[in-house]
């Protein structure tokens, strides 16, 4: 019987979490770095275009990352190609000071992060949308980046 109880409550827990995502992708970077010709794009449908959404870009480093900072921008396009919002966006990938990773972290020296690209944004047209990354450091090769992401989330009214 306590096994019973047990089950119930966890099911109850599971399907009573909502989660608003929509969209997650991300593009591995086999060798470990992140070439600056190499711009991965995403492709996403949105269906409904009364709710509001939240994009961001993840990025997944090493430790071995050199820099405090990462920046990069990103491109939005609708489906016939037009540019309908670009922006250069930076985050701080390690504590300036301390050296320390931000992040989160599940495989030891592997961080996660979540940057904000557009906070409840209201897409005008139904279809199919994409978003292109371009990472825009001083340098060619951007090594310690192992992957890049992106994840659309309905917004949460407050």
């Amino acid at each position: 019987m306590r096994v019973f109880w047990t089950v119930i409550v966890l099911v109850i827990l599971v399907t009573g979490c909502e989660d608003n995502r929509i969209y997650e992708q991300y593009i591995d970077f086999e060798e470990g770095y992140w070439l600056v010709d190499n711009k991965p794009e995403f492709e996403f449908v949105i269906d409904d275009t009364n709710v509001r959404y939240t994009l961001y870009g993840n990025v997944r480093n090493a430790v071995s990352y050199p820099w405090s900072r990462l920046f990069m921008t990103y491109y939005l396009q609708d489906s016939i190609g037009n540019q309908i919002h670009k922006s250069l966006i930076s985050d701080y990938l390690f504590e300036s000071k301390s050296g320390e990773p931000l992040g989160t972290s599940g495989l030891g020296d592997i961080y996660d992060h979540r940057l904000m690209l557009l906070k409840d944004y209201q897409f005008k047209d139904a279809g199919k949308y994409k978003i292109k990354f371009e990472q825009f450091m001083r340098t060619d090769t951007l090594q310690g980046v192992l992957a890049v992401g992106l994840r659309i989330e309905k917004s949460v009214k407050p």
